[in-house]
Protein backbone atom coordinates (compact mmCIF):
# COMPACT_ATOMS: atom_id res chain seq x y z
CA UNK A 1 0.00 0.00 0.00
CA UNK A 2 1.26 4.10 -0.27
CA UNK A 3 2.37 4.75 2.72
CA UNK A 4 1.95 8.62 1.72
CA UNK A 5 -1.97 7.79 1.16
CA UNK A 6 -2.27 5.93 4.49
CA UNK A 7 -0.41 8.55 6.47
CA UNK A 8 -2.83 11.06 5.33
CA UNK A 9 -5.73 8.69 6.17
CA UNK A 10 -4.42 7.95 9.23
CA UNK A 11 -4.28 12.39 9.98
CA UNK A 12 -7.77 12.68 8.93
CA UNK A 13 -8.68 9.80 11.33
CA UNK A 14 -6.76 11.32 13.81
CA UNK A 15 -8.26 14.39 13.39
CA UNK A 16 -11.95 13.45 13.00
CA UNK A 17 -11.78 10.85 15.51
CA UNK A 18 -14.20 9.10 13.11
CA UNK A 19 -13.30 5.93 10.77
CA UNK A 20 -16.62 7.20 8.70
CA UNK A 21 -16.15 10.83 8.38
CA UNK A 22 -12.65 9.99 6.88
CA UNK A 23 -14.08 7.57 4.44
CA UNK A 24 -16.85 10.46 3.39
CA UNK A 25 -14.03 13.04 3.18
CA UNK A 26 -11.53 11.01 1.37
CA UNK A 27 -13.88 9.22 -0.62
CA UNK A 28 -12.98 5.44 -0.06
CA UNK A 29 -15.05 2.68 1.74
CA UNK A 30 -14.23 2.53 5.86
CA UNK A 31 -12.79 -0.68 5.41
CA UNK A 32 -10.33 1.12 2.90
CA UNK A 33 -9.68 3.19 5.62
CA UNK A 34 -9.13 0.31 8.45
CA UNK A 35 -6.92 -1.09 5.66
CA UNK A 36 -4.48 1.88 5.67
CA UNK A 37 -4.45 2.49 9.08
CA UNK A 38 -3.69 -1.34 9.69
CA UNK A 39 -0.52 -0.84 7.48
CA UNK A 40 0.29 2.05 8.94
CA UNK A 41 0.61 0.62 11.81
CA UNK A 42 2.31 -2.63 10.64
CA UNK A 43 4.56 -0.65 9.20
CA UNK A 44 6.03 1.02 11.89
CA UNK A 45 5.34 -1.46 14.25
CA UNK A 46 3.51 0.60 16.74
CA UNK A 47 -0.56 1.04 17.83
CA UNK A 48 -1.65 3.89 16.66
CA UNK A 49 -5.30 4.37 17.64
CA UNK A 50 -7.08 2.51 20.60
CA UNK A 51 -10.65 1.83 19.13
CA UNK A 52 -14.01 1.16 20.73
CA UNK A 53 -17.52 1.52 19.16
CA UNK A 54 -17.75 4.49 20.66
CA UNK A 55 -14.38 6.91 20.42
CA UNK A 56 -11.28 7.32 18.68
CA UNK A 57 -8.18 8.01 21.12
CA UNK A 58 -4.65 8.24 20.33
CA UNK A 59 -1.58 6.79 21.94
CA UNK A 60 1.37 7.89 22.42
CA UNK A 61 2.90 6.83 19.80
CA UNK A 62 -0.64 8.06 17.49
CA UNK A 63 0.40 11.62 18.95
CA UNK A 64 4.15 11.56 17.90
CA UNK A 65 2.89 9.99 14.45
CA UNK A 66 0.52 12.81 14.20
CA UNK A 67 2.68 15.38 14.59
CA UNK A 68 4.98 14.35 11.98
CA UNK A 69 2.72 13.01 9.56
CA UNK A 70 1.00 16.48 9.73
CA UNK A 71 4.59 18.04 8.85
CA UNK A 72 5.55 15.37 6.33
CA UNK A 73 1.53 15.91 4.74
CA UNK A 74 2.49 19.86 4.58
CA UNK A 75 6.07 19.44 3.34
CA UNK A 76 4.35 17.56 0.26
CA UNK A 77 1.89 19.91 0.02
CA UNK A 78 4.74 22.94 -0.63
CA UNK A 79 6.29 20.36 -3.00
CA UNK A 80 3.92 20.23 -5.57
CA UNK A 81 2.85 24.02 -4.83
CA UNK A 82 6.33 24.66 -5.47
CA UNK A 83 6.73 22.64 -8.84
CA UNK A 84 3.40 23.99 -9.78
CA UNK A 85 4.54 27.95 -9.47
CA UNK A 86 6.43 26.95 -12.67
CA UNK A 87 3.32 26.68 -14.76
CA UNK A 88 0.67 28.72 -15.33
CA UNK A 89 -1.85 26.08 -14.60
CA UNK A 90 -3.54 25.63 -11.65
CA UNK A 91 -3.76 22.22 -9.92
CA UNK A 92 -3.96 20.49 -6.49
CA UNK A 93 -6.59 21.64 -4.38
CA UNK A 94 -7.75 24.03 -2.39
CA UNK A 95 -9.30 23.65 1.02
CA UNK A 96 -12.01 26.90 2.25
CA UNK A 97 -14.26 27.42 4.81
CA UNK A 98 -17.34 29.73 5.09
CA UNK A 99 -20.96 30.42 7.03
CA UNK A 100 -23.41 27.99 5.60
CA UNK A 101 -25.18 31.49 4.69
CA UNK A 102 -22.38 32.84 2.79
CA UNK A 103 -21.98 29.48 1.03
CA UNK A 104 -25.64 29.25 0.06
CA UNK A 105 -25.82 32.86 -1.36
CA UNK A 106 -22.58 33.73 -3.06
CA UNK A 107 -19.07 31.75 -2.37
CA UNK A 108 -20.87 27.98 -4.13
CA UNK A 109 -21.64 30.02 -7.34
CA UNK A 110 -18.37 31.86 -6.84
CA UNK A 111 -16.31 28.45 -6.55
CA UNK A 112 -18.07 27.10 -9.43
CA UNK A 113 -17.01 30.30 -11.75
CA UNK A 114 -13.42 30.26 -10.71
CA UNK A 115 -13.24 26.25 -11.34
CA UNK A 116 -14.34 26.93 -15.04
CA UNK A 117 -11.55 29.02 -15.56
CA UNK A 118 -8.85 26.50 -13.61
CA UNK A 119 -10.06 23.34 -14.81
CA UNK A 120 -7.16 21.13 -13.13
CA UNK A 121 -7.90 22.59 -9.61
CA UNK A 122 -9.87 21.42 -7.29
CA UNK A 123 -11.80 23.23 -4.22
CA UNK A 124 -13.00 21.59 -1.09
CA UNK A 125 -15.64 23.89 0.57
CA UNK A 126 -16.16 23.51 4.38
CA UNK A 127 -19.32 25.29 5.62
CA UNK A 128 -19.38 25.19 8.92
CA UNK A 129 -20.45 27.74 11.50
CA UNK A 130 -17.96 26.75 14.08
CA UNK A 131 -14.23 28.30 14.53
CA UNK A 132 -11.90 26.23 12.45
CA UNK A 133 -7.86 26.16 13.56
CA UNK A 134 -6.83 26.29 10.17
CA UNK A 135 -3.40 24.59 10.57
CA UNK A 136 -4.63 21.76 12.06
CA UNK A 137 -7.54 21.18 9.68
CA UNK A 138 -5.38 22.01 6.42
CA UNK A 139 -7.62 25.06 5.18
CA UNK A 140 -5.91 27.47 2.70
CA UNK A 141 -8.53 30.02 2.97
CA UNK A 142 -11.60 31.07 5.54
CA UNK A 143 -13.95 33.24 4.41
CA UNK A 144 -15.32 35.33 8.18
CA UNK A 145 -17.80 37.53 9.13
CA UNK A 146 -16.53 39.68 11.56
CA UNK A 147 -16.38 43.32 13.46
CA UNK A 148 -12.81 42.09 14.51
CA UNK A 149 -10.86 39.29 12.44
CA UNK A 150 -8.56 37.05 14.44
CA UNK A 151 -5.33 38.68 15.20
CA UNK A 152 -3.65 35.76 14.69
CA UNK A 153 -4.31 35.22 11.13
CA UNK A 154 -3.63 37.61 7.74
CA UNK A 155 -7.04 39.00 6.83
CA UNK A 156 -8.46 40.46 3.25
CA UNK A 157 -11.42 42.77 3.12
CA UNK A 158 -13.62 41.18 0.67
CA UNK A 159 -16.53 43.77 1.50
CA UNK A 160 -18.67 45.11 3.74
CA UNK A 161 -22.15 43.31 5.62
CA UNK A 162 -24.82 44.97 6.24
CA UNK A 163 -27.64 43.77 8.39
CA UNK A 164 -31.27 44.71 8.01
CA UNK A 165 -34.30 43.77 10.07
CA UNK A 166 -37.25 41.60 8.07
CA UNK A 167 -40.57 40.11 8.87
CA UNK A 168 -43.03 38.65 6.31
CA UNK A 169 -45.74 40.68 5.35
CA UNK A 170 -48.13 38.46 7.03
CA UNK A 171 -46.56 38.54 10.50
CA UNK A 172 -46.92 42.51 10.21
CA UNK A 173 -50.37 42.63 8.90
CA UNK A 174 -51.00 40.17 12.32
CA UNK A 175 -48.73 42.09 15.08
CA UNK A 176 -47.89 45.61 13.33
CA UNK A 177 -45.41 47.03 11.77
CA UNK A 178 -42.66 48.69 15.00
CA UNK A 179 -42.40 52.37 14.64
CA UNK A 180 -39.53 52.49 16.81
CA UNK A 181 -36.96 50.11 18.19
CA UNK A 182 -38.60 49.92 21.59
CA UNK A 183 -41.74 48.44 19.80
CA UNK A 184 -39.72 44.93 19.44
CA UNK A 185 -40.32 44.37 22.77
CA UNK A 186 -44.20 43.63 21.93
CA UNK A 187 -42.37 41.07 18.99
CA UNK A 188 -41.41 37.44 18.57
CA UNK A 189 -37.93 38.35 17.46
CA UNK A 190 -35.91 35.56 15.80
CA UNK A 191 -32.13 36.08 17.34
CA UNK A 192 -28.68 34.68 15.79
CA UNK A 193 -27.39 32.34 19.05
CA UNK A 194 -23.80 32.81 18.84
CA UNK A 195 -24.51 36.81 19.29
CA UNK A 196 -26.94 39.52 19.83
CA UNK A 197 -28.81 36.71 20.93
CA UNK A 198 -30.82 39.32 23.15
CA UNK A 199 -29.54 42.20 22.69
CA UNK A 200 -29.94 44.27 19.01
CA UNK A 201 -28.48 47.62 18.52
CA UNK A 202 -29.73 50.44 16.12
CA UNK A 203 -28.52 53.71 15.09
CA UNK A 204 -30.00 56.82 13.28
CA UNK A 205 -28.09 59.64 13.01
CA UNK A 206 -26.40 60.42 16.39
CA UNK A 207 -28.74 58.79 18.06
CA UNK A 208 -27.79 54.91 19.30
CA UNK A 209 -30.70 52.61 21.10
CA UNK A 210 -30.02 49.26 22.92
CA UNK A 211 -33.14 46.75 23.40
CA UNK A 212 -33.68 43.50 24.92
CA UNK A 213 -35.89 41.35 22.77
CA UNK A 214 -37.29 38.97 23.57
CA UNK A 215 -36.60 35.47 21.31
CA UNK A 216 -38.23 32.28 21.69
CA UNK A 217 -36.84 31.00 18.32
CA UNK A 218 -33.09 31.25 17.84
CA UNK A 219 -30.46 29.57 15.67
CA UNK A 220 -26.41 29.13 15.22
CA UNK A 221 -27.48 29.54 11.59
CA UNK A 222 -29.08 32.81 9.32
CA UNK A 223 -30.66 30.33 6.73
CA UNK A 224 -32.74 28.69 9.61
CA UNK A 225 -33.78 32.56 10.68
CA UNK A 226 -34.38 33.72 7.05
CA UNK A 227 -36.41 30.77 6.71
CA UNK A 228 -38.50 31.02 10.08
CA UNK A 229 -38.37 34.75 8.76
CA UNK A 230 -40.61 33.99 5.66
CA UNK A 231 -42.86 31.30 7.63
CA UNK A 232 -44.23 34.21 9.91
CA UNK A 233 -42.15 33.24 12.60
CA UNK A 234 -41.14 37.13 13.72
CA UNK A 235 -38.75 39.77 13.16
CA UNK A 236 -35.24 38.44 12.16
CA UNK A 237 -31.85 39.99 11.89
CA UNK A 238 -30.64 39.18 8.68
CA UNK A 239 -27.61 40.10 6.41
CA UNK A 240 -28.19 41.82 3.19
CA UNK A 241 -26.27 39.60 1.38
CA UNK A 242 -28.92 36.73 2.14
CA UNK A 243 -32.37 38.94 2.86
CA UNK A 244 -32.19 41.03 -0.57
CA UNK A 245 -33.91 38.90 -2.81
CA UNK A 246 -36.75 37.58 -0.66
CA UNK A 247 -36.93 41.65 -0.21
CA UNK A 248 -37.05 42.32 -3.73
CA UNK A 249 -39.77 39.41 -4.21
CA UNK A 250 -41.93 40.91 -1.93
CA UNK A 251 -42.07 37.77 0.61
CA UNK A 252 -40.39 39.79 3.35
CA UNK A 253 -40.60 43.46 4.25
CA UNK A 254 -37.76 45.74 5.69
CA UNK A 255 -38.23 46.69 10.25
CA UNK A 256 -37.69 49.51 11.24
CA UNK A 257 -35.78 50.78 7.65
CA UNK A 258 -35.04 54.55 9.12
CA UNK A 259 -32.66 52.68 11.82
CA UNK A 260 -29.50 51.07 10.97
CA UNK A 261 -27.93 47.81 12.83
CA UNK A 262 -24.19 47.84 13.43
CA UNK A 263 -21.77 46.99 10.20
CA UNK A 264 -19.48 44.00 9.57
CA UNK A 265 -16.95 43.12 7.26
CA UNK A 266 -16.57 40.19 5.06
CA UNK A 267 -12.53 39.05 5.56
CA UNK A 268 -10.61 36.40 3.48
CA UNK A 269 -8.26 34.69 6.34
CA UNK A 270 -5.33 32.77 6.06
CA UNK A 271 -2.24 31.43 8.34
CA UNK A 272 0.27 33.25 6.96
CA UNK A 273 2.01 35.18 3.76
CA UNK A 274 4.93 32.91 3.64
CA UNK A 275 4.21 29.96 0.85
CA UNK A 276 1.05 31.01 -0.14
CA UNK A 277 0.17 28.87 -3.24
CA UNK A 278 -0.99 30.59 -6.41
CA UNK A 279 -4.09 28.93 -6.27
CA UNK A 280 -4.55 30.85 -2.89
CA UNK A 281 -3.14 34.07 -4.28
CA UNK A 282 -5.56 33.85 -7.70
CA UNK A 283 -8.73 33.12 -5.56
CA UNK A 284 -7.98 35.72 -3.06
CA UNK A 285 -7.93 38.18 -6.22
CA UNK A 286 -11.22 36.50 -7.98
CA UNK A 287 -12.68 36.86 -4.79
CA UNK A 288 -11.88 40.48 -4.50
CA UNK A 289 -12.75 41.57 -7.65
CA UNK A 290 -15.80 39.36 -7.91
CA UNK A 291 -17.20 40.72 -4.24
CA UNK A 292 -16.60 44.72 -5.38
CA UNK A 293 -19.41 43.94 -7.87
CA UNK A 294 -21.99 42.73 -5.67
CA UNK A 295 -24.64 45.30 -5.07
CA UNK A 296 -26.99 44.08 -1.80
Amino acid sequence: MDRLTALQVFVEVATSGSFTATADKLDMSRAMVTRYVDALEQWLGARLLQRTTRSVTLTDAGEHCLRRGQQMLALMENVEEETASHSDVLNGQLRITCSVSLAYAELAAAVVDFLKLHPQLKIDLNASEGALNLVETRIDLAIRISAEPDPMLIGRMLAPCASVLVASPDYLAKHGQPLVPTDLIRHSCLSYANFGKTIWHFNRDNEHVEIRVTSRFSANEATALLRAALAGGGVALQPTYLAHQPLAEGSLQVVLPDWKMPDMRIYALYPSRKNLSPAVRAFLDFLVERFAKLHW
